[in-house]
């Protein structure tokens, strides 16, 4: 039977309990610093200790995140950190930042590094970049097909590498680690693990052209549903996976625990062939512990609203029916499902929502629920929705013994020799039988009958385990799978001598050494080889006992202990760059944005790939084929796509023909917006520009960038001056900064136009294209959306930014490269702001001098940074 992992969150300890206890086979969770979920409470490296000897006590792997971006002046504080979380028995890393992850791989390879979701992989190339990395694992992006992923798995087995995918939990709108919006808008960076959930955010869609707000099903146009892959786990189990992740390193311990258990259900049946039919019993947990509604995201190569939950961005719950009655301060309802004392209901009415608590549980003669009304909930009305928002069954009581590990032991008292007692964990038998192997359920003839209640043994061999049974069957098969050899602990005691005066049963015997109280341990079968006329003191048992799991304790957390940290050296720099001169860039969308750019003294020009196929041409934001009367001029670079799909299943890459890369040649440039695409752009030997949706943001990213052939480095936009300065000195490659125009803050597979209602996804002749849109917010702000000929949305900044002020001191940087995103400009627009770009170019090289801001633009975070 292959093993796949069940892989939990833990933003605490009492989390990473429920995950263990709900059967899962790894946790990952983060530190203080570095880790994409910061407002959890995360673990110190004291803690992480203690949670690495409770997980691999169950045969359970840890894995810490490091998935952000590291800044300049954090590369040693997060390179140590790594080490000591390594030294504190940390079993992978999960990482973002390109140049950490190239450094744990060369300098502590005894570490598995995994790839985050983060690094956005999602095609071949990204495959192979994974492994260019020493990349173990990769963690694939959340937008890819099952048959995508059959694909990359294959791929990744190649290269000796594993696949993990996401399961169930919250889902990103936009490609994962491209999310600039909570930054710009609020200083809060996605990138550093402190999301503002912006796409939480109610907005209108416009119509630009119409001066007014479209219609839509509700007011949360970019909040996706939950991700619920329960009835698919065979299907990815077949395509390949070797984890399936659960996300909710924000959730509680209820939640961890509920989804967890479920899931390994869900996965148990999956690897043995079982019925894996998903009880409702199973379903109603997965909605109670959180839902926004579920949806299988694009597993199956679709798109649409589905995904989508328009109306509610937060819990809904588990739906318990429709009020029958109001009457007398009360509401009457008939439900299917069980309400307890402690529920929190939720009632959806015309006039908003109300919540109750529910007191003591009353019933009416008819059945139905008795619910006092008060507060908000005063305006509910017959034939309103209720839900459950919180089960108080649910609740988690956190145990740090459970799940007890199963143990085999065996007890030898003969007269005159030592006293002996050996434990080791209970093994597996045949996975069809899901029990242990027939000679640990047996008791050994010298020794007799235990002499416990046959309840308190547990049968592995019931077609339907208890979740407590399933556990402890987890732990058993994990620890087998990490011993193949077996494990034991043993300890030897004074010698046995015989009675003086009262003889000791076989029942004493085995009753004192199966009292394990507060020990993590469950005594499944226990040996006894005692001769007769046996004398002891009860102590004696005991701390023979305690002396033998101790040292099975430590030989089953000792590859966590004592590591010692390899000796490093300082990777050895690279020549620095010395650019030629400073050029001034520009970013169209179609040809004549492009010739006037040129006549206005563009030295560079950046057309998007998908905008150089006739008839997709994009100015000021639609779609115009007038801009297309002439073609582009010779020397314009393409950009290759946040997302680029392999042509199978249903990707958009199989049903529009629009291969980008034939626009790709040997000794051209090109730039590149994702890690494959820098991967296949080294491998075709074209001239590599990176963009800066692949963040790099300090010294060790840019020399794996730099490595990988760039020539030039288009920076993050959420560095600081002071931060371009730190990355600017010696770099080996030229470097650039966005000078004017609209900062793109997010790129979604999920069109959003599609908000207007379905659409038959025919993108080349899609009318809705034709006239620009925007997202409008609560404030008044007017956030700009283009979606290409994928049928892909790209949504910019509602502030265009302008930096061109700080010209002298970008120049004194190092920055030798200065771009205008002309994308959302026309032709007259594109012109003024290339020569705006080159005046404040000249007027800084001549004389130090700055040109003034433009009113009602953004320096972006050039003076004010993230958290």
């Amino acid at each position: 039977m292959r093993n796949v992992e069940l892989l939990a969150p833990a933003g605490n300890m009492a989390a990473l309990h429920a995950a263990v206890a709900g059967g899962a086979d790894a946790v990952y969770l983060g530190l203080e610093t570095f880790n994409a979920r910061r407002g959890a409470d995360n673990f110190t490296l004291e803690t992480l200790r203690e949670a690495c000897d409770f997980a691999h006590l169950r045969g359970v792997s840890i894995y810490v995140t490091m998935n952000t971006i590291i800044l300049p002046d954090e590369v040693g504080e997060a390179l140590e950190c790594v080490r000591q979380a390594y030294r504190a028995g940390a079993d992978g890393f999960i990482v973002q930042d390109i140049g950490l992850a190239a450094e744990i791989s060369r300098t502590l390879p005894e570490a598995s590094l995994h790839l985050s979701t983060q690094m956005n992989t999602h095609n071949l190339a990204g495959v192979r970049a994974a492994a260019r990395l020493g990349a173990e694992r990769i963690t694939l992006a959340r937008e890819v097909s099952l048959d995508e992923i059959a694909l990359l798995c294959a791929a990744a087995a190649e290269e000796g590498m594993e696949v993990e995918v996401f399961a169930h939990g919250a889902l990103c709108v936009c490609y994962s680690g491209q999310c600039f919006m909570s930054s710009m808008i609020g200083g809060r960076s996605a990138n550093r693990g402190m999301c503002a959930q912006a796409c939480r955010l109610p907005y209108e869609l416009q119509n630009k052209a119409l001066q007014k707000s479209l219609p839509s099903p509700g007011d949360h146009l970019l909040s996706p549903r939950d991700l619920c892959t329960v009835d698919r786990v065979d299907d990815l189990v077949a395509a390949g996976v070797a984890s399936l992740k659960i996300e909710g390193r924000m959730k509680s311990p209820e939640y961890v625990f509920a989804v967890t258990s479920v899931y390994r259900k869900a996965l148990d049946a999956a690897l043995t062939k079982e019925n894996a039919a998903i009880a409702d019993a199973d379903r109603d947990r997965l909605t109670d512990a959180f839902s926004r509604g579920f949806t299988t995201a694009y597993l199956d190569g679709k798109r649409g609203n589905d995904i989508m939950s328009y109306q509610r961005p937060n819990n809904r719950g588990l739906f318990l029916g429709r009020v029958d009655e109001v009457r007398d301060g009360a509401a009457y309802l008939k439900s299917a499902h069980a309400l307890t004392e402690g529920d929190v209901l939720e009632f959806w009415t015309r006039k908003g929502n109300g919540t109750l608590t529910l007191g003591p549980v009353r019933t009416d003669k008819k059945g139905r629920y008795h619910l006092p009304l008060e507060g908000k909930t005063r305006t509910v009305k017959a034939g309103d929705r209720v839900f459950r928002v919180r089960s108080a069954e649910a609740a988690f009581e956190d145990d740090a013994r459970e799940p007890r590990v199963p143990l085999v032991g065996t007890a030898t008292l003969h007269i005159g020799e030592p006293l002996r007692m050996e434990f080791r964990p209970a093994t597996i038998a045949d996975p069809r039988d899901a029990g242990f192997a027939p000679e640990d359920l047996t008791v050994d003839p010298a020794g007799g009958d235990l002499g416990r209640p046959s309840s308190s043994a547990i049968d592995f061999r019931s077609e339907d385990l208890s979740g407590a049974a399933r556990t402890t069957l987890a732990v058993a098969r994990r620890l087998q799978a990490a011993f193949p050899d077996g494990v034991s602990g043993g300890a030897d005691g004074a010698p046995v001598e015989a009675a003086r005066t009262r003889v000791v049963s076989f029942d004493d015997v085995a009753a004192h050494i199966d009292r394990l109280g507060n020990m993590p341990y469950q005594l499944v079968n226990l040996t006894i080889d005692m001769d007769d006329g046996v004398g002891i003191g009860f102590s004696a048992l005991h701390g023979v006992r305690a002396a033998a799991l101790d040292a099975l304790t430590e030989a089953l957390t000792a590859e966590g202990h004592g590591r010692t940290l390899p000796r490093t050296t300082p990777r050895e720099p690279l020549p620095a760059a010395h650019p030629a001169g400073c050029r001034v860039a520009v970013t169209v969308a179609n040809p004549a944005c492009a010739r006037a750019a040129k006549r206005a003294g563009a030295h560079l020009i950046y057309v998007p790939a998908l905008n150089y196929r006739r008839g997709e041409a994009v100015i000021a934001g639609q779609k115009n084929a007038a801009a297309e009367q002439a073609g582009y001029p010779k020397g314009c670079i393409p950009i290759m796509p946040v997302a680029d799909h392999e042509a199978v299943g249903g990707a958009r890459e199989a049903v529009v023909d629009a291969d980008v890369w034939k626009y790709a040649a040997e000794g051209k440039p090109l730039l590149a917006e994702s890690l494959g695409a820098m991967e296949r752009a080294s491998e075709e030997g074209a001239l590599l520009d990176v963009g800066p949706h692949v963040p790099i943001t300090n010294g060790l990213s840019l020399a794996v960038a730099s490595e990988f052939g760039a020539n030039r480095v288009w920076l993050s936009p959420e560095l600081t001056l002071r931060q371009i300065e730190a990355v600017a000195k010696d770099a080996p490659v030229e470097l650039g900064v966005l000078l004017i125009g609209a900062q793109e803050l997010m790129v979604t597979e999920h069109c959003m136009l599609m908000s207007q209602g379905p659409c038959d996804e025919n993108c080349a002749v899609c009318p809705r294209r034709k006239s620009p849109h925007a997202l409008l917010d609560r404030k008044g702000y007017e956030f700009p959306v283009v979606t290409d000929a994928m049928g892909r949305s790209h949504l910019y900044n509602a502030v265009e930014t302008d930096i061109a002020p700080a010209m002298p001191d970008l120049l004194a940087a190092g920055i030798s490269s200065y771009m205008v995103d002309a994308t959302l400009m026309n032709a007259e627009e594109t012109a003024h702001a290339v020569g705006r770009a080159i005046r404040a170019l000249h007027v800084a090289q001549n004389d130090g001098n700055a040109i003034a801001k433009m009113p009602n633009t953004t320096s972006g975070h050039l003076y004010r940074g993230v958290s």
